[in-house]
């Protein structure tokens, strides 16, 4: 890698891929729910889930960015973050912000691609994401505001297959969705709890303090529960149930064994929530691939 473009490539967290993966789930959900309930052709899902894949990939690395930007001076003061680019002052705001503008553009490239609903619905999320760094100055709940921002794509998956969104279908998942956010960001803001109260950010973690467990296990319930009813909403079958169960299942593992004073246990047990997430997928998609050889 050449050592120019290095700070550039950290900046989107590129050597992290678990916050594209995060950003992916709610989208491939969608998308593989829709061509399930639409019957569509195998080359359908395979076209989106490429493009939400790069769009993902392309849209976490500008929201990091746009973070840091924000963050730049809280970060120095947070053990974890100070050597992030910017706060290190690997390069300069003027230098971010250009890189910025080429991370938009690419994103907006991919959005192109789709139908001019989608296109809509999705340059509609950049407000959400650009105030997400905000919150955490003015609220406790700045997960919950993530969760509205990474779960889009159970919206925009949607409707870039079936030309709009089906709501009473996709409300209940964007809702499952939010509620997985919830519980794995605030796994995630528990590894920098301290230096948070020094900084002055506030979180979920500082929220829930000591009833964190019984809290985030309130909303896996919740989030399970949504998602399930999606699918039942979707007409899906025992693949499906199944994937969401074994999403359940790591979902009460990860509760279980997550030290919320251990850094690398939180980072851990943040990590393993993509799980759940790949799990939903799973059952989907193994839904979606029942149907088409039975028809086919």
């Amino acid at each position: 890698m050449p050592k120019p473009m290095r700070p550039y490539l950290y900046l989107t967290r590129i050597d992290k891929p678990i916050g594209t993966l995060l950003l992916f789930y709610p989208c491939a959900w969608s998308i593989t729910m829709a061509s399930y309930a639409l019957q569509t052709p195998l080359t359908t899902p395979l076209t989106y889930i490429s493009l939400f894949g790069l769009g993902a990939l392309v849209m976490r690395g500008a929201g990091c960015t746009i973070n840091d930007m924000w963050d730049k001076n809280l970060d120095k003061g947070v053990e974890r973050t100070k050597t992030r680019p910017l706060a290190a002052g690997d390069i300069t705001s003027t230098q971010a912000f250009a890189f910025l503008g080429l991370q938009l553009t690419a994103g907006l490239g991919v959005l192109t691609q789709l139908n001019w609903y989608s296109i809509l619905l999705g340059a509609s999320s950049l407000s959400v994401v650009t105030i997400y760094p905000f919150m955490k100055r003015i609220t406790y709940w700045p997960q919950a505001v993530l969760g509205l921002a990474f779960n889009w794509g159970a919206l925009l998956g949607w409707s870039a297959v079936a030309g709009a969104v089906d709501w009473g279908i996709c409300l209940p998942l964007y809702a499952g969705g939010v509620c997985w956010t919830l519980v794995y960001d605030s796994i995630y803001a528990h590894q920098d709890k301290k230096d948070d109260v020094n900084m002055g950010i506030r979180s979920t973690a500082l929220l829930f303090g000591e009833r964190t467990r019984p809290i985030l296990s309130a909303l896996s319930a919740s989030s399970v529960s949504l998602i399930t009813y999606a699918g039942y909403l979707n007409g899906h079958g025992v693949l499906f149930y199944g994937g969401v169960g074994l999403a359940a299942a790591q979902l009460a593992r990860i509760l279980w064994r997550t030290d919320f004073e251990s850094r690398p246990s939180c980072w851990k047990g943040f990590v393993g929530c993509g799980w759940a997430g790949f799990w939903v997928w799973m059952g989907a998609l193994g839904d979606y691939v029942s149907l088409m050889t039975s028809i086919g």
